[in-house]
């Protein structure tokens, strides 16, 4: 059997989603070929690869321009017509992939890859399973194609959404967004800390901003120096060089104690070893921190999924959203007092599906095995 996985570079938490289900198929499946494709990445196509870049520009600059785009886009007439300029934009890349890898499965992590491969399926132009694990909290029309034989989502309000839209329902699996399985073996919360030098009973904050280092990070850091006692911040700033620096800098004339990582694969290591978690809301990471138990002070969402993902954490108990002009300080302060930590930390736990990407490699391993054999 030939899997041909399709993620995107756009942010980190697609590209997660797909190593996770990944890990289990090879698990499962230890005979198949499995392939796994960044679709908006240089090499794939230089057309998509500047698509990613005008979309960064955009967020970085114009973040109101996308929150238009994300709600035009929802809608019935607009969202159909938004598809399908994507796919026939599209459709070339994913009928060159399909040529090569003749894949009897395909699965996609992000809507543009998705819409891409449903359309060949609909034009007749290619013959596979597809299927798509959508990465948020919310439903968008930008996921919804026909063609698609199994969607798998986070939430059975979701499930309840696309059924409303004319899905049949035994397409529609809700088993959570998929995570590392790495979690679930992260139990030594205080050997973690003692391996990161954290004073015993000292409060450690992990702030992080996606893989590009984003949210405000640098100015988060002078707002928390106002805050007398002294706490742990441990610091990812991703693959920005610039903020890294500023953030050393930081670090020799603060108060706190100030750990500091660029790009890092130990990401989930900071998680398990912070009391809080200060990020935008991406849905992955909010489901990360769901499974480790990890209490989140929200702030700056893209508008649009981030926004849904902040509305769903913080509904659940598990985060506080800290909208514009709120003072961070003050909002830290209050949640490191009491109690308030532990019993967002027990309704992060109840939000959590630790086994979503192995409940999803047994459903596409079923789905595979209803395939007629091949000689």
């Amino acid at each position: 059997m030939n899997i041909l996985i399709l993620t995107a570079s756009i942010g980190s938490g697609h590209i997660k989603a797909a190593e996770a289900v990944e890990t289990e198929l090879r698990r499962l499946q230890p005979g198949a070929e499995i392939t796994t494709i960044d679709f908006m990445a240089r090499r794939t196509s230089r057309l998509h690869w500047l698509m990613k870049k005008c979309y960064l520009i955009m967020l970085a600059f114009v973040p109101n321009l996308y929150d238009v785009f994300y709600h035009l886009s929802g809608g019935a007439s607009g969202g159909h017509l938004v598809q399908e300029a994507f796919a026939l934009v599209m459709s070339p890349v994913m009928r060159h992939l399909a040529r090569r890898y003749q894949p009897d499965l395909v699965l996609c992590t992000h809507p543009f890859p998705e819409g891409a491969a449903a359309r060949l399926k609909r034009c007749g132009q290619a013959d596979y399973l597809l299927a798509a694990v959508m990465t948020d909290y919310s439903l968008h029309q930008i996921w919804l194609y026909e063609g698609v034989d199994c969607y798998f989502m986070a939430t059975e309000e979701m499930r309840e959404g696309m059924m409303r839209h004319g899905f049949p329902s035994d397409r529609l699996v809700a088993v959570g967004i998929p995570v590392s399985g790495i979690l679930e073996d992260m139990k030594d919360k205080q050997g973690v800390r003692r391996a990161l030098a954290i004073p015993e009973g000292q409060p450690a904050i992990l702030l992080m901003g996606g893989g590009l280092g984003l949210g405000g990070i640098e100015e988060n850091l002078q707002v928390l120096e106002a805050i007398p006692s002294r706490l742990t911040l441990l610091v990812v700033a991703g693959r920005n060089e610039r903020l890294l620096e500023k953030v050393q800098d930081f670090a020799d004339a603060s108060h706190h104690q100030v750990l500091v990582w660029g790009y890092t694969d130990q990401v989930h290591f900071l998680m398990r070893g912070a009391d809080l978690l200060i990020t935008k809301p991406g849905a992955l990471t909010i489901s990360e921190a769901f499974v480790l138990g990890l209490p989140m002070l929200l702030h700056d969402p893209i508008p649009g999924p981030e926004t849904e993902n902040a509305i769903y954490a913080t509904h659940h108990g598990a985060a506080v959203w800290l909208h514009p002009g709120e003072n961070m300080a003050a909002a830290v302060q209050s949640l490191l007092q009491g109690s308030r930590l532990d019993t967002m930390g027990v309704s992060a736990r109840q939000c959590a599906r630790p086994m979503a990407a192995a409940a999803i490699a047994r459903r596409l391993t079923d789905m595979m095995h209803m395939l007629p054999q091949q000689e």
